[in-house]
Protein backbone atom coordinates (compact mmCIF):
# COMPACT_ATOMS: atom_id res chain seq x y z
CA UNK A 1 0.00 0.00 0.00
CA UNK A 2 1.63 3.26 -1.12
CA UNK A 3 0.88 6.39 0.92
CA UNK A 4 -1.59 7.95 -1.23
CA UNK A 5 -3.82 4.68 -0.73
CA UNK A 6 -3.06 4.63 3.11
CA UNK A 7 -4.30 8.73 3.61
CA UNK A 8 -7.26 7.68 1.80
CA UNK A 9 -8.00 4.38 4.28
CA UNK A 10 -6.79 6.52 7.28
CA UNK A 11 -9.28 9.26 6.20
CA UNK A 12 -12.41 7.24 5.01
CA UNK A 13 -11.97 5.14 8.30
CA UNK A 14 -11.76 8.35 10.33
CA UNK A 15 -15.11 10.12 8.26
CA UNK A 16 -17.34 6.91 8.33
CA UNK A 17 -16.00 4.03 10.81
CA UNK A 18 -17.09 1.28 7.58
CA UNK A 19 -18.01 -1.86 8.22
CA UNK A 20 -16.41 -2.53 4.68
CA UNK A 21 -13.68 -0.77 3.23
CA UNK A 22 -11.83 -1.50 -0.28
CA UNK A 23 -9.48 1.10 -1.72
CA UNK A 24 -7.81 -0.53 -4.74
CA UNK A 25 -4.84 1.26 -6.88
CA UNK A 26 -6.24 0.92 -10.49
CA UNK A 27 -3.25 3.04 -11.69
CA UNK A 28 -1.53 0.75 -13.83
CA UNK A 29 -4.75 0.10 -16.00
CA UNK A 30 -4.34 4.16 -16.76
CA UNK A 31 -0.98 4.36 -17.79
CA UNK A 32 -0.56 6.62 -20.37
CA UNK A 33 -3.80 8.65 -20.46
CA UNK A 34 -4.71 11.12 -19.05
CA UNK A 35 -3.85 12.32 -15.36
CA UNK A 36 -1.69 9.20 -14.79
CA UNK A 37 1.85 9.73 -13.23
CA UNK A 38 5.20 6.95 -14.19
CA UNK A 39 4.70 6.33 -9.97
CA UNK A 40 1.20 5.83 -9.84
CA UNK A 41 -1.52 6.83 -6.96
CA UNK A 42 -3.62 8.49 -9.32
CA UNK A 43 -6.13 6.81 -10.37
CA UNK A 44 -8.42 4.96 -7.58
CA UNK A 45 -11.62 2.42 -6.50
CA UNK A 46 -13.28 2.80 -3.09
CA UNK A 47 -16.04 0.29 -2.11
CA UNK A 48 -17.40 1.26 1.04
CA UNK A 49 -20.34 0.47 3.45
CA UNK A 50 -21.20 2.74 6.66
CA UNK A 51 -23.86 3.57 8.53
CA UNK A 52 -23.47 6.87 7.71
CA UNK A 53 -24.87 6.43 4.09
CA UNK A 54 -27.84 5.15 5.36
CA UNK A 55 -31.13 7.14 3.95
CA UNK A 56 -28.53 9.19 1.76
CA UNK A 57 -28.76 9.45 -2.40
CA UNK A 58 -26.23 7.82 -4.47
CA UNK A 59 -25.21 11.41 -5.48
CA UNK A 60 -24.96 12.73 -1.58
CA UNK A 61 -22.86 9.42 -0.73
CA UNK A 62 -20.97 10.64 -3.35
CA UNK A 63 -20.32 13.87 -2.58
CA UNK A 64 -19.35 12.15 1.35
CA UNK A 65 -17.07 10.42 0.35
CA UNK A 66 -14.86 13.17 -2.00
CA UNK A 67 -15.50 15.47 1.05
CA UNK A 68 -13.65 12.82 3.35
CA UNK A 69 -11.10 12.78 0.99
CA UNK A 70 -10.58 16.19 -1.03
CA UNK A 71 -7.16 16.98 0.10
CA UNK A 72 -6.11 13.65 -2.12
CA UNK A 73 -8.63 14.69 -4.70
CA UNK A 74 -6.76 18.22 -4.54
CA UNK A 75 -3.21 16.67 -5.44
CA UNK A 76 -2.14 13.14 -6.23
CA UNK A 77 -5.57 11.44 -7.16
CA UNK A 78 -6.84 12.20 -11.14
CA UNK A 79 -10.01 9.63 -10.66
CA UNK A 80 -11.84 7.80 -7.63
CA UNK A 81 -14.48 5.40 -8.77
CA UNK A 82 -16.91 5.05 -6.11
CA UNK A 83 -19.36 2.48 -4.33
CA UNK A 84 -21.01 3.47 -0.92
CA UNK A 85 -23.89 1.63 0.51
CA UNK A 86 -25.23 0.99 3.99
CA UNK A 87 -25.10 -1.98 5.19
CA UNK A 88 -27.20 -4.76 4.36
CA UNK A 89 -30.07 -5.44 6.29
CA UNK A 90 -29.95 -8.17 8.78
CA UNK A 91 -32.38 -10.91 7.39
Amino acid sequence: MGPVETRIVTALRAAFTPTKLEVIDESHLHAGHAGARPEGETHFRVIIEAEAFRGQSRVQRHRMVNEAVAAELAGPVHALAIRAEPPADPA
